[in-house]
């Protein structure tokens, strides 16, 4: 998710998909150890050319590149790949956390991240929170269930695809939301009082 308009439209597809794209050709080129060392690599190249572009580090990609480290380099070291596959799950358990805790401490985290693309008011902020808090959950638990359940063949294209998929359906389902919530842009009010 991309956290604040960028003057680089092109950065927040290379910083968010790049390393997970980079995972997934290492995994079915060698084998997941190897795949793990690359995707920390290319999390911490993304974060170089996201700092040296823009001259700052986005949050979402800088907790996940501390995770990915964390996670990886217990995966690397102990020789065990159960780490770098509960990664994705605490990953969104820490999300869905933040937003719930957010919404009880009446801050809205998600509107603070996304507020530059999407405009809507306080009460769409909330709903919009809500459900992607319980999204985050449901991703959560879903990955505990396949990695512990299925083949890492299977894992790694969940990993790579079904969560990728899962997120764009959702948002999709949340277009109404923002749609009735939506504030007009005020430039667009001045167009509209113009004609």
């Amino acid at each position: 998710m991309s956290e604040i308009k960028s003057d680089y439209p092109w950065l927040r597809p290379i910083v968010d998909y790049g390393p997970p794209v980079i995972f997934f050709i290492t995994y079915y080129m060698t084998n997941l150890f190897v795949a793990t060392a690359a995707i920390m690599i290319a999390t911490i190249l993304a974060l170089i050319l996201s700092y040296l572009t823009e001259r700052r580090l986005p949050m979402m990609p800088l907790i996940t590149a501390g995770l990915v480290g964390v996670f990886g380099g217990l995966t690397l070291w102990l020789n065990d790949e159960t780490f770098i596959k509960m990664k994705p799950t605490i990953i969104q358990f820490i999300f869905a956390s933040v937003l719930i805790g957010g919404l009880l401490a009446n801050r809205l985290f998600l509107k603070s991240l996304m507020g530059g693309a999407w405009h809507m008011t306080d009460e769409g902020w909330r709903i919009l929170t809500l459900r992607f808090a319980f999204f985050f959950f449901i991703c959560a638990i879903l990955n505990e269930i396949i990695w512990r359940t299925q083949s890492t063949d299977l894992w790694v294209n969940f990993k790579v695809f079904g969560l990728l998929g899962l997120t764009v359906l959702f948002i999709l389902t949340q277009l109404p939301v923002l749609k009735r919530f939506s504030i007009k842009d005020s430039r667009d009010n001045l167009r509209s009082d113009d004609a």
